[in-house]
């Protein structure tokens, strides 16, 4: 019987992709739970998550009470698996050593936007200047305005926890 990762890696072969994805997520109740203190070292862990599952982050950054994450996908994982484990595993590892007063939980649901190859650039930048960005625009602004740029159909009521 033949291995599956042998078998997948057969079937992969010969597929060439170049896919970026910007996946924004926040905390429950978006509250503001991520300190700068300990910020640094929450991306490096989930950094290690999305490299463990075979992806490339490109960059993460984000604000106390949401992140933003551009990762560069294979098309070997669905992404919701992929951002599933990112806050279910990153969530343990805040709760297990305390970073926290109370429960660290991240918000149900996630926004993900497609991201071109001439677009790069501008998402990264974006990202490394949330600070800039929320000095003048709440994050359920910022959030509503990537919905409706993309042209994403969504019911306010259930948008936000």
């Amino acid at each position: 019987m033949i291995d599956s990762l042998v078998l997948l890696n057969l079937l992969m072969a010969n597929t060439y992709t170049q896919l970026y994805v910007h996946v924004v997520f926040a905390v429950k109740g978006r509250q503001n739970m991520i300190s700068p203190k300990w910020k640094e070292e929450l991306y490096k862990y989930i950094t290690g998550i999305v490299t463990n599952q075979g992806q490339k982050l490109m960059i993460i950054n984000g604000m106390p009470d949401h992140l933003h994450i551009l990762i560069g996908m294979k098309p070997d994982i669905a992404l919701s698996d992929l951002v599933r484990d990112i806050k279910s595993n990153s969530s343990k590892f805040i709760n297990e050593k305390g970073l926290t007063i109370g429960k660290f939980a991240w918000q149900n649901g996630f926004g993900a936007f497609t991201v071109g190859q001439s677009q790069k650039e501008n998402v990264i930048n974006y990202i490394k200047t949330q600070e800039e960005h929320h000095g003048h625009k709440t994050f359920r602004e910022e959030y509503l305005g990537f919905l409706q740029a993309y042209q994403i159909a969504y019911n306010d009521q259930y948008v936000f926890e």
